[in-house]
């Protein structure tokens, strides 16, 4: 079997697009990698492939390292998971987070799964230009302003300007005691 999948992006050049031929025995490693090459990604970012619903809601993450484990879903990285594990029908539906930092991500879809043998995950179509892997600072500060706080100002979250200590309900905090060691 061979699996066509195809990503698109909803930033950027509307024409991008990328489609992939796969073998079902292939890592998500693997694809992850062919991903970066046919994009001109650098491998420097903590990306993830998220299986999702018809609704692009996500399920079950493969994570490029082993991350804690979620009570729902197992803990499954991209070098010991094969894309036949989680892959089973067509029209599938995952995304793959280029930057974790902003939750970006290409949308993708198992378009075909047709009879055939190969090795390895191959771009086999690629269309239009991806939208920049990872914001520069010059955009962060376009993002966040020229005092780099953006429309935040972190100064009144953590100030205690209006704290007043006779606001606060002391009922149930009576019984704690740091004195014996107890907290840790």
């Amino acid at each position: 079997m061979i699996y066509r999948i195809t990503f698109s992006c909803d930033e950027g050049d509307q024409n991008f697009r990328r489609v992939y031929e796969a073998d079902p025995d292939a890592t998500f490693l693997d694809f992850h990698k062919a991903i970066l090459e046919s994009v001109g990604y650098k491998d420097d970012q903590m990306t993830s492939f998220f299986m999702c619903n018809d609704r692009w809601e996500k399920e079950q993450e493969v994570t490029l390292v082993e991350m804690g484990s979620n009570f729902e879903y197992d803990n499954m990285t991209m070098e010991q998971t094969h894309l036949g594990d989680l892959m089973k029908e067509q029209g599938q539906r995952l995304i793959y987070i280029f930057d974790p930092m902003f939750e970006r991500y290409f949308f993708g879809s198992l378009r075909e799964i047709k009879p055939g043998q190969m090795k390895g995950v191959k771009c086999v179509e690629s269309t239009g230009r991806p939208p920049k892997q990872a914001h520069s600072e010059e955009d962060m500060q376009a993002i966040l302003g020229k005092d780099g706080k953006g429309d935040l100002d972190v100064d009144d979250l953590f100030s205690d300007n209006e704290l007043d200590m006779d606001d606060l309900d002391m009922d149930g905090f009576q019984d704690l005691s740091f004195d014996d060691g107890s907290m840790f």
